[in-house]
């Protein structure tokens, strides 16, 4: 008899759990896309870290950088804000907002006394040798405190070591639509208004067909669906370096994240009379073009008048 009190505590115990367990996986998590809005200062004197809002980048007279100051599209739990700020996000819903004071050690780092050395003036460009510029010696990033004859001294922590950061933020929507995401994280290496959009193309691929272990391998053409994310490129995404330098860790984290086959990036060149467009090449290699005919059939080209011209120039 005194064995079953006991055993409706423990049910009540795993309920409890359970229920314990279900709270804890309401509201937003890791991995979850939110459109969000900030604000960073330094907490020791305000200095503006970074912002999404326009009205704070002109009151602060940053904003005649090339730079877009808009709400940004950011994965929960992959290091694209302060983890603190994550830390207090989750298990909020949209619409939350607070205020985090992140500690230096979890910002930028404290200043480590160590990375100010002196090196020799002659590694530093002529024009930078002033204190305050910025200079990169065998590799780092510094900024010059001083320069005494043939020797520099060089600060080479991030100039906001040792700040803590105050970061006020709002959550302003869970982004849910595929090419949104893939706009926010392709933004987050380039500032650039891109145009996408996500197609299912019939593609013809080589696939290896079963045979007899010791057969040469045999191979048949097999026409497959490749769910494609397309990015109409623009001048300013084709000469940006950090572009360039990343795009094929860019376009891998983008296939990852939204379950899709590949991504194309399309170029459209001169779309102006008598200039022909449409040269996509695939990220990673590849290019393809259209057909000459229809390219002057649209652009209104008469290719009869242009071999008529073309002859009477020769005679």
């Amino acid at each position: 008899m005194s064995e079953e009190p006991e055993a409706d505590t423990a049910d009540e115990a795993d309920a409890t759990e359970g229920e314990e367990d279900v709270e804890q996986e309401e509201g937003l998590q890791q991995g979850d896309f939110v459109r969000l809005d900030y604000t960073a200062r330094t907490a020791d004197g305000g200095q503006l870290v970074d912002t999404t809002d326009p009205e704070v980048a002109e009151e602060e007279g940053v904003d005649d950088q090339q730079t877009t100051f808009e709400p940004r599209v950011v994965v929960l739990g992959e290091g694209h804000i302060f983890e603190d700020v994550e830390e207090d996000i989750y298990g909020e819903d949209v619409g939350a907002s607070g205020s985090v004071t992140v500690p230096a050690e979890d910002a930028f780092g404290e200043h480590d006394e160590e990375e100010v050395r002196t090196v020799s003036a002659d590694k530093i460009p002529e024009d930078d040798r002033y204190p305050g510029a910025h200079v990169d010696v065998d590799g780092q990033h510094g900024h010059v405190e001083t320069i005494i004859g043939g020797r520099a001294r060089v600060d080479f922590n991030h100039p906001l070591a040792g700040e803590d950061v105050e970061y006020e933020y709002e959550v302003l929507e869970e982004v849910e639509d595929r090419v949104e995401k893939a706009q926010g994280l392709i933004g987050m290496y380039v500032d650039a208004d891109l145009e996408m959009w996500i197609e299912t193309d019939e593609v013809e691929e080589e696939v290896e067909v079963e045979s007899d272990e010791d057969a040469e391998p045999e191979f048949e053409t097999e026409t497959v669906e490749k769910e494609t994310l397309y990015i109409e490129s623009t001048p300013q995404l084709a000469m940006n370096q950090q572009w360039m330098m990343s795009k094929q860790q860019v376009a891998q984290d983008v296939v990852d994240r939204l379950d899709i086959d590949r991504i194309i990036v399309q170029e459209t060149l001169g779309e102006g009379p008598g200039m022909m467009g449409g040269m996509p090449g695939m990220m990673g290699g590849g290019m393809g073009g259209g057909d000459i005919e229809d390219a002057l059939e649209d652009a209104d080209v008469d290719a009869d008048e242009i071999v008529e011209e073309l002859e009477d120039v020769e005679e």
